[in-house]
């Protein structure tokens, strides 16, 4: 091991040329909102953001092994960590994160950028979602849950109604993923407590984070929530009751929630999903790696590799004609696992993001305060994010599921009818709130702001397919 540390140092010495002298600075978002909060905007093309060319052919590991690892064997890690992610204290977690990332890359050499997506993001000690509350006005950004209730109920209503088409299997679990502040989830329940199915339905959260974790039983469950020992034999780790009767479980993977009929949500969590990046090159496919900039060691720039890595034999297409991508394999993990749950158990699934069907290039980005950021700058303290490819989706998903989409958040909101339900809550609200509905709407839907750019994306298991042709998906008119 000694020996194959001190030739990557070599290599970095010796066998690197400069092809590009600086990171790419943060640039400035390209479109703003008066008067309501910024949402994720794609940055300009980042041509200039191969900063060394290495010769570091080997150093990609085989994601799709990763992934399984990172979404099986990190619980334990997570509940031994929080004692000493609150012992640094936040504002030490950049120095904490960086100083770390500075150690892997100088006994290693550069990481690829999922690597370093999956360090800054969910590192069990300072990881970015693992201990602070990052959403809202006061965190870096705004999901369409936390802008008001419409959004909410209108994938309610889907759901429910996507359910009664197949007969109402019971039981029925709701499951999300990344449920973030839990908001989402509230609108879930008080929807189906109104169309009195309360007691036919669970609440399943997988998530990651400590953090977020405590606030979603709060607001969904007050003080009734159970913290299970770390030795539990159970596979959830928290339990609860909500404010509707229904119970609450939360999870650290999608494969430890029971298996039965499942209605499977998840908005702006693919987004956060790592990315390998790769870039063409006259020699071939290469891809962008992230090292220590030899002009100042505590930052990180851009590089590139000389050769191909496993990830660039594995990952590309050789139909691509891009000459920019991103590839996640974690998604395509996580994907299949849905895929498994609905072919095996039965259930549907739907997919809120901001993303393509496989034509955006190089959308790897970050956003602190709610203004664009410099992804390699302070680690640790902004949200890592890149759009997600759903053409990607549908071929990890195979054909083992129908599905639908991806469409336009507009389009998906406006045939749900969130227009007639906003309408109904204007007549009915105290004037004070109106304001705040309409502002809500205008940026869930308008075409300049959300409308869109966010895509829903829908899944079921392959042997209704002939049930929804006679029984539309609704939301999908046009798909």
């Amino acid at each position: 091991m000694a020996e194959n540390r001190s030739q990557c140092s070599s290599r970095r010495n010796d066998n690197t040329k400069t092809i590009a002298s600086q990171t790419p600075q943060p640039t400035p978002r390209e479109q703003g909102m008066a008067g309501s909060l910024p949402y994720p905007c794609l940055p300009r093309p980042r041509e200039d953001c191969i900063g060394i060319v290495c010769d570091y052919s080997d150093i990609s590991t085989l994601d799709h092994v990763i992934a399984n690892a990172a979404i099986k064997g990190k619980s334990q890690v997570y509940r031994n960590c929080i004692g000493l992610s609150r012992s640094i204290g936040h504002s030490q977690e950049p120095f904490f994160l960086t100083k770390y990332l500075k150690t892997k890359m100088k006994a290693t050499g550069p990481i690829t950028v999922a690597d370093y997506m999956r360090e800054v993001l969910t590192n069990p000690v300072t990881g970015y979602y693992m201990h602070r509350d990052v959403i809202g006005d006061k965190g870096d950004f705004i999901t369409s849950p936390e802008v008001g209730q419409l959004f909410g109920e209108m994938v309610a209503i889907w759901l429910f109604s996507e359910w009664q088409k197949v007969g109402s299997p019971n039981p029925l679990q709701l499951v999300e993923l990344g449920p973030g502040r839990g908001s989402l989830s509230e609108d879930l329940l008080r929807v189906f407590a109104k169309f009195g199915a309360a007691n036919l339905v669970s609440l399943h959260l997988v998530e990651l984070s400590p953090h977020l974790g405590r606030l979603q039983a709060q607001r969904l469950c007050g003080d009734t929530t159970k913290e299970n020992e770390p030795n539990s034999v159970e596979n959830h780790y928290r339990s609860g009751t909500s404010l509707h009767g229904t119970p609450v479980f939360w999870y650290h993977r999608l494969q430890d929630v029971p298996q039965y009929f499942s209605c499977v949500v998840a908005n702006e969590f693919f987004d956060a999903l790592p990315v390998h990046k790769f870039q063409k090159t006259e020699a071939g496919w290469r891809e962008i790696l992230i090292d220590i900039d030899p002009n100042d060691e505590n930052k990180f720039k851009y590089v590139i590799s000389r050769g191909e890595t496993l990830a660039s034999r594995l990952f590309i297409k050789k139909t691509e004609c891009r000459n920019h991508l991103e590839v996640s394999p974690e998604s395509a993990v996580i994907i299949q696992h849905i895929v498994d749950r609905l072919e095996e158990d039965g259930g549907i699934a739907l997919l809120a993001d901001y993303g393509h069907n496989g034509t955006n290039t190089d959308t790897f980005r970050a956003f602190k305060r709610h203004q664009l950021w410099d992804p390699l700058a302070e680690p640790g303290t902004a949200d890592l994010t890149a759009d997600v490819d759903f053409s990607c989706l549908k071929d990890a998903a195979g054909d083992r599921v129908v599905t639908f989409g991806p469409v336009s958040q507009r389009e998906f909101l406006i045939n749900m009818g969130i227009e007639v339900r906003l309408e109904m809550l204007l007549k009915s609200c105290k004037p004070e709130l109106k304001d705040r509905l309409v502002t809500g709407y205008h940026l869930m839907v308008d075409k300049e702001k959300m409308g869109d750019r966010f895509k829903f994306f829908a899944l079921f298991p392959s042997v209704l397919k002939e049930h929804l042709k006679k029984f539309p998906v609704a939301g999908f008119h046009n798909a």
